[in-house]
């Protein structure tokens, strides 16, 4: 079995966690309880025939991300970076520690979710700031870790991209 390390990044109550345990446990609490450190969960899936062991290191939400933090990426052969659709700040500072994550760990796969669709007649991210995304070739998703909408796609799409890179057997 092939296994790799995914890491998931963001500002704090984005909703990591919550995708991890959607994901991972098919399970949503709208309990916050904040991720001190990293917290590493597993899940196997098939993916283009071939059994993958999905490593999720869910890493702290920081407003600010510090090098420390991301030292965390190291190994990792994909990430995702979540932002929280009702702040608008979440997705600024998500683009920011996107082009941060890459400068430590190289051009590894990655996707942006936009989280929390559930709310979106509450969003403060625009279809335009969307729109502006797209052109600029950023890969995102709409995800909700609530409804459960995009989440299996997101990190079966990733892990694709990830044995893509890997090159032939």
């Amino acid at each position: 079995m092939i296994s790799k390390k995914i890491c998931m990044v963001g500002a704090f109550s984005v909703g990591k966690t919550a995708l991890v345990a959607r994901f991972v446990h098919s399970i949503f609490s709208d309990k916050y309880l904040s991720t001190v450190g990293v917290k590493i969960s597993k899940k196997e899936v098939a993916c283009d025939g071939r059994d993958v062991s999905l490593i999720l290191w869910d890493l702290e939400g920081r407003d600010i991300y510090a090098d420390a933090n991301l030292s965390y990426l190291r190994g990792a052969m994909g990430f995702f970076v979540v932002a929280d659709g009702t702040r608008k700040e979440t997705l600024e500072a998500a683009l920011e520690l996107r082009k941060a994550a890459y400068d430590a760990v190289g051009n590894i796969p990655c996707r942006l979710l936009i989280n929390k669709d559930d709310l979106a007649d509450i969003w403060e991210v625009t279809d335009a700031m969307l729109n502006n995304l797209a052109r600029q070739g950023i890969e995102y998703l709409r995800t909700s870790a609530k409804t459960g909408r995009a989440v299996d796609e997101a990190f079966i799409s990733l892990a694709r991209d990830m044995l893509r890179t890997e090159g032939p057997l």
